[in-house]
């Protein structure tokens, strides 16, 4: 369960509270069934509606239902609705409702030929890992070639860390394949700390070249301060687009914190104000997203600071950051918002990171949490108030 600060009561007078007080389709204080099982069967087929507001309605319909009955429904959808991208919408829908039915639901269509499904049901492996699932996902990593199925795959594998055998399986894909499937299995060995991996990791960390961000960071998330001197030598010579990724690696092992949140911060800043140096922007906003996804609450800060009066080009590496740290640590970012000077700017920052993400499934876990976070708080409180505008202003 999340837990929000106390905010301060000029937070409840925010101006984003007033802005959303008239909208409709307010979150209930529990799950609760609006409509009848015809309704809700009509609203499951129009989440593949091809306006999106059709699509938002049928959304909310499905998610204020009550477990009882939307379940059953969203299950019969994901299994054999005709319309795929029902099936998909479905599926994710399912997953943010947690039923004990679900990871049976998941791992039989593990093997569905819509990659979209594949994609949503390894993923739920990676929040939920189960040795008993193991041996489907190495058979799966033989034959599983899609860009939008693989990186989930890999994080259901990583997710299982304590198993040798998916340590045999991984560590080989750390140095050989595509780029873009290394840089997967780099970032899921940090972010679930398979800390076995540290030197297949710190080999690729030592080469200039597309990786050596990825690798970096994960060094950093791997928690081991033996690597600190290869990081200090990096640092040394590296080019200054790879320095925010050292910089937030140091960090990440508890060194200088201070310092090297000044300097990411700074960096950012500079160079979203000034022109021509958009690769330095990516570098440090994806580095300030690192420390922030680990919950890092200044880290989530400065991004607001940096993208909320950014231009369009510079704003929108700046967002990305944030949506991917936010999906990582919802209470990290509630927490952060409670306490920012422009909420509603944060929020709107916010928003278009998620227009970016095009993470369904993990956007579907964060809408979760910050459910949960509404229920939790009293009722008129400013935390009940900032959860119902993240709510409503991501249109969830």
């Amino acid at each position: 369960m999340i837990v929000v600060r106390r905010v301060s009561a000029s937070l409840v007078a925010m101006a984003i509270v007033s802005a959303m007080a008239g909208l409709a389709a307010q979150t209930p204080a529990a799950p609760q069934t609006l409509v009848s099982d015809k309704e809700l069967a009509a609203a499951i087929t129009s989440l593949g509606a091809f306006e999106f507001p059709a699509r938002l309605a049928a959304s909310r319909t499905v998610r204020r239902a009550t477990p009882a009955q939307a379940v059953p429904a969203l299950t019969a959808a994901a299994r054999s609705h005709a319309d795929s991208f029902v099936q998909y919408r479905a599926l994710v829908l399912l997953a943010g409702f947690d039923d004990p039915a679900t990871p049976q639901v998941m791992q039989s269509l593990m093997t569905d030929r819509n990659d979209r499904l594949r994609a949503v049901a390894y993923a739920w492996f990676g929040h939920h890992p189960s040795p008993a699932i193991v041996p489907v996902l190495i058979d799966a990593l033989a034959r599983e070639t899609s860009e939008f199925v693989r990186p989930s795959l890999t994080r259901a594998l990583a997710a299982q860390k304590s198993d040798a055998r998916v340590d045999a399986a991984l560590l080989p894909l750390v140095t050989k394949g595509e780029d873009f499937f290394r840089a997967e299995v780099i970032q899921a060995i940090g972010d679930y700390k398979v800390v076995i991996a540290r030197d297949a990791v710190l080999a690729v960390a030592k080469l200039d070249g597309p990786l050596q961000d990825d690798a970096v960071l994960a060094l950093g998330k791997l928690g081991d301060a033996s690597v600190l001197d290869t990081l200090a030598q990096l640092q040394r010579t590296v080019a200054r687009e790879r320095q925010p990724a050292i910089a937030a690696a140091i960090c990440l092992l508890g060194v200088n914190c201070d310092a090297h949140h000044q300097y990411l911060a700074d960096t950012a800043r500079y160079a979203a104000d000034t022109s021509g140096y958009q690769l330095l922007l990516r570098s440090a906003a994806r580095a300030l997203g690192a420390l922030a996804g680990r919950g890092d609450q200044a880290a989530m800060t400065a991004l607001f600071d940096v993208g909320i009066p950014a231009t369009d080009a510079s704003r929108a590496p700046v967002a990305l950051a944030l949506g991917e740290a936010a999906v990582r640590t919802p209470s990290t970012l509630l927490r952060a918002l409670g306490e920012y000077k422009n909420s509603s700017a944060a929020i709107e920052l916010l928003r278009d990171a998620f227009d970016m993400l095009e993470e369904d499934f993990e956007e579907e876990l964060f809408y979760v949490e910050v459910r949960r976070a509404y229920w939790a708080s009293a009722d008129g409180s400013g935390a009940r108030r900032l959860a119902e505008a993240v709510i409503q202003k991501l249109e969830f």
